[in-house]
């Protein structure tokens, strides 16, 4: 099984509806509260490896982690009132923002898919498109998370965004 093909197959996916620009892979780890990029469309501003400890806000944490519920901030009002990098995103031309959960068959949280894209592109409809499409990418989606060990490094890769 290889993760990043599997990856870059739901990014293709993705791109044929809802439509994105930047796209990440990001796999959560409980012991650490943090979220480690292991796929991205952008590796030069958002490189694998990278891991934000959650500075993001509370009402996501409790959206996405917490309920398992996908997470829409539609244009860049919202989207600046949960990223800390909302200053780079913007440069990359997105204002909207879809976070979707990947559930293990125990419904635990294995990782996150981060859709972003231009202001007012995403609605209620793209959110369902978009997790219409995971879903029927689930099983390999949790395969690929589950393929990267979530044991700390000595050392963790912080973003410097």
């Amino acid at each position: 099984m290889n993760a990043d093909a599997v990856f870059q197959q739901t990014f293709e996916a993705i791109q044929q509806g809802p439509g994105v620009i930047l796209f990440t892979a990001l796999q959560w780890i409980p012991e650490r509260s943090s979220l480690k990029r292991l796929f991205t469309s952008h590796p030069a501003e958002y490189p694998v490896g990278g891991e934000k400890t959650v500075e993001i806000s509370p009402g996501w944490l409790g959206t996405v982690i917490e309920d398992k519920d996908p997470f829409l901030a539609p244009d860049l009002e919202a989207l600046r009132e949960v990223f800390s990098d909302s200053g780079l995103i913007q440069q990359l031309g997105c204002g909207a923002v879809i976070n979707v959960p990947v559930l293990d068959q125990q419904r635990n949280v294995v990782g996150v898919l981060a859709l972003l894209d231009a202001e007012g592109k995403y609605t209620q409809e793209s959110v369902e498109t978009a997790v219409d499409v995971i879903n029927a990418n689930r099983a390999e989606l949790v395969q690929a998370f589950e393929a990267h060990p979530t044991k700390a490094p000595e050392t963790p890769a912080k973003d410097t965004v």
